[in-house]
Order: structure tokens, then C-alpha cells, then sequence
């Protein structure tokens, strides 16, 4: 591992403590105003919130990304106990996602901040998006609705913001923000000096280069609401059988200690890991009392050293190296969608979406891969391998 990375990772042992926080007394921007947020039960975890940027929402710092949950009830659960932040997007399963996001806490809804994506690529499909998420999701407005997966200045164009700007005017959202799963060197700095965007969601990890601090701390300082995705690196925290390395690091907690990572970062407001059992939700409540220590740093270096040749961290240095034009960061996505996360239809899925062209690719096919990952990830086997699982 490199001197800058067992840097990064020792940063959590640096970093300040956050007391919770209490409400701002921003006026919400939508005629609803969701009450305080709902007090967690006996049984659970005592709860740590922030303040989500000038957005004066007060967040529970674990929240609840969606994308891959199909039980309603680990979702209800998680509002019971008191999490506030729940994630979703037009996209996510087909929009069967959001359905279930949206009749998992509708006797909840007043209590929480809710938020959904749009990957319209035009001021109209993005509001006709919306239209249908709020529909689907069965409530009158959202918390904060995201332009989603953006990766250069330019793909936040003048007519996206302007449909953000008509939505909230309408009193269909109360916030606007951007997600982002790479090129943040660019594009933090770009979205922390845009007035038009109140939240980042944000790839924030233990296996990411120490810029990623400071442009958060800068959009942090700019007012901007911080939330952290990708969390766990890519997963991976479903062992192979007979994989001991895999195992000792699942039963010694380095999905945990990636959390707890995130969460001790005290500009990073609030996190959307995926939890799609019962155990990973108790799993991921237990950050919320432990705090990030020595041993999860040891242990967060042993992870690293077993993701390297599997984990894509989306820095972009791929992009145009391969002599087939292959969309290797994306591919690499998606296969990290099955073998991290344990969601092979979601990974096909994504990989049928990209054009006829890629996906008739065969790297096996190629004398030499172009390639060359910085981080030593195995570019032409991670390749074959998505190929050999979603290709048609």
C-alpha cells in the first residue's frame, strides 16, 4: 500500500468528534415542513445526527441507501429505530424501488428526508422523472432530488438546473443536488461554488486518494449538504466459500470499520449505506456508538490489500485506454453490482444499457489489454469475467 493511502486511512484516527446537532431554523423551501424527526425506540441504538449543509435538515449520520433493498420491512424497521435519511432513485429496480420505499414509510413520510434521482439528460425527461417518482413514491414532494451519476461540470448543464429551479418553485422538492461517482477532483470544487446546488452525494471510501478530504472539506465550508456513498468500497462482504482471507475479514468487521470510517468524517453529513437484511441494518446501527479505532484501521488495510486487483475506485485514469472504446470504469461497476453486493440482475441490467457495440465486446478476443490501472486492479479478467456473466 502506498504512503499517501496508509495516510488516508490514518486521517480517522485524527479527525474531531461532532456533537449532535440540533435543527436550523431555515424556513423550508416547499409549503409541507416535516416535523422533528422521529425519536429512535428503546430496543435501538442511541442516534447521532447532523445538519445537512444550509439545507438546515437534521440527519441521522448512518442513513439508508435503497438501491438494492426488496424488503419493505427492513426499510420500515430502519424508520421505526429511528434513521432519518432514506435514498432511492427513478431508476433503482426498474422504479419498483421507489414503490417500495414509498409504501415501506408512508406513515413515516412527515418524519423523514427523502430523497430520489433523475438521470434525465434534458430539462423535460428530468421533470417528467420526477413527476413519476413522486407518484410512484406517494408523496407531494422529496426532501432532495439528485442529477444523477454526473462526471464532468459540463454534464450539469443549464437546463438540468433549471428543471431543479421549476421543481422547487412548484414545491416538488426542497432541495437540489448532484451524485457523483467520479471525476470529484473536478467536479466537488465546481458543484461547492454552484449556487443553484444545496447537497453532493458523493463515492466516499477507505480506498480513495487523500484530494477527496479536502474537496469535501471545501464544499463542506461552502455550505453545501455532504452525503457519502459507496461506503463499503465495493462490498465484497459475502465470502466465498472456502475464501479464509474473505471470511476473517467479514467476521472481523470491515464493513463496519469502513462505515465508521465515513462516519467520523465531521464535514460528511450523513452516509446511505445498502442494507438489504436484518442483519445489516443491526450491523450498520452499531456506528453509531463505536467509534473508528486502531483496529479498524489495521483491519481497513487488510481490506484494501484484498480489493486491489477487484476494486474499481472510478478515479478515471481508464477512460480512453481501451482500444475498443470500452466504458471500463462503468463495466467495472457493474460487476462490483454482483460480486460485492451480491446483485447480479441489477449488474446485467446496467451492462445491456450500454451500447450494442460494448457489449459485444470480447476482451478474451484482444492479443494485449491497453489498460493499466494505477491501483493494480486486473483490468482484462475483471472484464472477461462481466463479459462471461452479462453478455448475451
Amino acid at each position: 500500500m502506498s504512503r499517501s493511502r496508509r495516510s488516508f486511512l490514518a486521517t480517522g484516527l485524527a479527525l474531531p468528534a461532532v456533537a449532535s446537532a440540533t435543527r436550523s431554523e431555515q424556513a423550508p423551501q416547499t409549503p409541507t415542513k416535516p416535523q422533528s424527526p422521529a425519536k429512535a425506540l428503546s430496543s435501538g441504538p442511541e442516534l447521532r445526527y447532523k445538519v445537512l449543509g444550509k439545507t438546515g435538515l437534521k440527519v441521522t449520520t448512518v442513513g439508508f441507501g435503497c438501491m438494492v433493498t426488496s424488503d419493505g420491512s427492513v426499510v420500515e424497521r430502519a424508520a421505526d429505530l429511528g434513521i432519518t435519511y432514506f435514498d432511492t432513485a427513478r431508476n433503482y429496480q426498474s422504479g419498483n424501488n421507489e414503490r417500495m420505499v414509498g409504501a415501506a414509510l408512508k406513515k413515516k413520510r412527515k418524519d423523514l428526508v427523502l430523497s430520489t434521482k433523475t438521470e434525465g439528460r434534458t430539462k423535460e425527461e428530468a421533470l417528467a422523472q420526477l413527476d413519476t417518482s413522486l407518484a410512484t413514491l406517494g408523496t407531494d414532494f422529496v426532501d432532495i432530488w439528485y442529477l444523477h451519476g454526473k462526471t464532468k461540470p459540463e454534464d450539469v448543464s443549464d437546463g438540468l438546473i433549471e428543471a431543479q429551479q421549476i421543481a422547487k418553485k412548484a414545491g416538488k422538492i426542497r432541495f437540489a443536488g448532484v451524485s457523483t461517482h467520479s471525476g470529484q477532483k473536478e467536479l466537488i470544487p465546481f458543484l461547492a461554488k454552484n449556487p443553484n446546488v444545496d447537497v453532493i452525494l458523493t463515492q466516499y471510501n477507505f480506498s480513495m486518494e487523500p484530494f477527496m478530504n479536502e474537496a469535501i472539506d471545501e464544499a463542506a465550508k461552502a455550505g453545501k449538504g455532504i452525503v457519502a456513498m459507496k461506503i463499503m468500497a465495493g462490498g465484497f462482504r459475502r465470502p466465498q466459500p472456502g475464501n479464509l482471507i474473505q471470511e476473517k475479514l467479514k467476521r472481523d468487521g470491515a464493513m463496519l470499520a469502513a462505515l465508521k470510517w465515513v462516519v467520523r468524517n465531521p464535514n460528511v453529513h450523513t452516509t446511505v449505506p445498502s442494507m438489504t437484511d436484518m442483519d445489516q441494518l443491526d450491523e450498520n446501527l452499531r456506528a453509531f456508538a463505536q467509534p473508528f479505532s486502531s483496529a479498524d484501521e489495521k483491519l481497513l488495510a487488510l481490506q484494501l490489500d484484498y480489493i486491489r486487483p477487484i476494486y474499481c475506485r472510478m478515479c478515471g485514469e481508464c477512460a480512453g485506454q481501451c482500444r475498443q472504446g470500452l466504458p471500463v470504469a462503468d463495466v467495472l461497476r457493474f460487476l462490483t453490482y454482483a460480486d460485492g453486493y451480491g446483485q447480479f440482475a441489477l449488474g446485467r441490467e446496467r451492462f445491456l444499457q450500454l451500447d450494442a457495440g460494448h457489449t459485444a465486446v470480447r476482451c478474451g478476443e484482444c492479443p494485449s489489454c491497453t489498460v493499466q490501472c494505477p491501483y493494480g486492479v486486473h483490468v482484462a479478467q475483471r472484464l472477461i469475467r462481466a463479459q462471461d456473466l452479462f453478455a448475451c
